[in-house]
């Protein structure tokens, strides 16, 4: 295929894409929204099935996104130049695929065409996650999961 056919996210690098090119590749997961742990000594990241008081579990969207630090401070915030800190999203996410040089996978929307297909290939958060206002954060190590992906 001519270069110039291929789609934006196999012709660009992350830092070349536009705002809107750069938003569309979130499949709304919604696992980025997702409590994590890191391993101080190997570098391993966690996930939990606890997810951020905001999340919408249905639509697997923060109805607060565009200023989600106002109510979240330290929620994610990824931008291209996150280099190692791509380890924090889940081995599914286009950016952590793409910043690895690695393809999208056949359920994503942009290849589907479907915003649904994330939820139907169970990829999604959706019906899977506790709110971690519900939680005590001394119980967050009792919800580490292991989601196959």
């Amino acid at each position: 295929m001519d270069a110039s056919n291929r789609p934006f996210w196999e012709r660009k690098s992350l830092e070349e894409m536009s705002e809107r090119e750069w938003e569309s590749l979130c499949d709304g997961c919604g696992r980025c929204c997702l409590h994590k742990f890191e391993d101080d000594t190997s570098g391993d990241i966690y996930f939990t099935d606890v997810a951020c008081q905001y999340l919408d579990e249905e639509t697997c969207s923060c109805p607060h996104y565009d200023d989600r630090q106002k109510y979240v401070p330290d929620c994610l915030s990824i931008t291209p130049n996150w280099e190692e800190k791509f380890n924090w999203l889940p081995s599914t996410c286009a950016y952590r695929l793409l910043y690895e040089g690695k393809s999208l996978y056949d359920w994503h929307p942009l290849i589907s065409g479907n915003k649904q297909s994330v939820h139907l290939a169970g990829i999604s958060v959706r019906g899977r996650t506790y709110r971690d206002n519900e939680i005590k954060e001394d119980q967050l190590f009792e919800h580490i999961i292991h989601w196959v992906e």
